[in-house]
């Protein structure tokens, strides 16, 4: 039988989420160690996405295979007793029919956080990165509408990216100003199609770079071009957080 898992976890000493050779702690592989406690055999965690070293999710979407008599809404209550606090299972149920995280994915959003500040900020430093210099919103916003729609984003990926094309759809990118504990933060949320190797973290590195000045004449040129040297750097990790995977349905509706 299928299970899907909704997940939320702190990324901060998590080296990303796919397992690893060499043994390092990730999402995936604590996930599979409680869960073959659970199934009494192994199992195999599949994820939504892959994120990196270092970058959060509050709703990353998880499917497994395996037996059990736990019926599948209490399969989060099994998880939550065995895993360890930076890591927790928010929903669990049933799989529909043919279903698969990656391969039926419509939409993923992201959320990327900073504020600004003369020095960094231990109570935001965990989940926002510091902006030494303070952004214009109004410039912020202007860069995000022109990185919306559908766009050759290679300019915006790291090397190392095994995507067979660079080709994306963006269907919104949102900034946000706000203040929190007396300082002023920015938030950047994407929602798209799907996203190349650290293709947010540098997006919003550019909506940054554009809000401290820098001109929007070097979008366009990265997207007929592909040149990531016209691109800002890439952000920290630590600001990045996996928001939500659309499907189209709601997963873990009650089963009538």
């Amino acid at each position: 039988m299928r299970y899907v898992l909704l997940i939320s976890y702190d990324g901060t000493h998590f080296c990303g989420f796919q397992k690893q050779k060499r043994g390092e702690r990730t999402v995936q592989g604590t996930l599979e160690a409680v869960g073959a406690r659970i199934f009494s055999s192994p199992v195999h965690i599949a994820g939504s996405g892959r994120t990196d070293a270092g970058v959060h999710a509050a709703g990353q979407v998880c499917h497994l295979d395996g037996e059990t008599t736990v019926p599948a809404e209490k399969l989060r209550e099994c998880f939550n007793v065995l895993l360890p606090p930076d890591l927790k299972v928010l929903r669990s149920a049933a799989a529909p029919e043919g279903f698969d995280c990656t391969r039926c994915a419509r939409r993923k959003t992201y959320v990327y956080s900073a504020y600004y500040a003369p020095c960094a900020l231990p109570l935001l430093s965990r989940y926002s990165a510091r902006l030494a210099t303070k952004p214009d919103i109004g410039r912020m916003r202007e860069a995000a509408r022109l990185l919306e729609g559908e766009h050759d984003f290679r300019a915006f990926s790291s090397t190392g990216s095994s995507a067979k094309t660079s080709v994306r759809t963006l269907y919104s990118v949102n900034v946000q100003e706000m203040t929190q504990n007396g300082h002023t933060m920015y938030e950047i949320e994407v929602t798209g199609s799907g996203f190349l190797y650290n293709m947010v973290r540098i997006l919003a590195g550019e909506i940054f770079a554009v809000g401290c000045g820098k001109t929007t004449q070097n979008l366009q040129k990265a997207f007929n071009g592909g040149e990531r040297s016209l691109i800002a750097k890439t952000m920290p990790a630590c600001g990045l957080t996996l928001a939500s995977v659309d499907y189209g349905t709601d997963l873990f509706a009650p089963k009538e």
